[in-house]
């Protein structure tokens, strides 16, 4: 995969520094490991507002993880393109079925080390069911799930282990969204209560 602010010589460290200042100072703390699998999808829930963004970043910066992460075209616009795509960012047309579970899928095949992050309601607005997208690239590329969460309520983030999917989405959904139910986020009227 390309190169990213993750790995910038020099720029990361600087970055490290800021993320854990940043924490510190806001009074977010982080629970859990980085998952030792070279490939996983990254569950980032809940999405409620523009904060989960700088916050997934920092918490990734601490926790040592090159993650990558999907969002609408028009974040990689003109000036912006490069500067998201340098964070990690993959360009995503929402106007279209475009085929972006197998396109994700054949990164995971590319690639030796590929962490994603998919937000499960794919918007911050509130939906009424999760998107299966993040399932299906993980059950299609043979990786496990990490369950990345924001808790706004607590002021912590992390992740909270993996999850291998059985190929039963109704059933497996079902046990990832159970940890879900006591996360809150920024905008907790946003969040599905699963």
């Amino acid at each position: 995969m390309k190169h990213t602010i993750f790995d910038t010589p020099v720029v990361s460290h600087f970055f490290n520094f800021c993320c854990w200042l940043g924490l510190k100072l806001s009074g977010w703390t982080i629970e859990g490991d980085a998952p030792t699998a070279r490939k996983y999808v990254v569950i980032a829930a809940p999405h409620t507002s523009n904060w989960d963004f700088p916050l997934t970043i920092a918490i990734a910066f601490r926790l040592k993880i090159k993650v990558f992460w999907m969002g609408k075209d028009s974040l990689f616009r003109g000036v912006m393109g490069p500067i998201m795509r340098w964070l990690g960012g993959i360009s995503v047309d929402r106007s279209q079925a475009t085929g972006l579970v197998q396109q994700v899928v054949d990164e995971f095949s590319r690639n030796p080390d590929l962490i994603v992050a998919i937000p499960p309601e794919g918007t911050r607005s509130r939906v009424q069911r999760w998107k299966s997208g993040f399932y299906h690239v993980a059950c299609n590329a043979h990786v496990p799930i990490a369950l990345g969460f924001l808790d706004f309520k607590r002021k912590v983030g992390g992740i909270n282990g993996l999850f291998e999917p059985t190929g039963n989405y109704e059933k497996d959904l079902q046990s990832i969204q159970r940890f879900y139910q006591r996360i809150a986020g920024k905008k907790p009227d946003q969040f599905i209560s699963p």
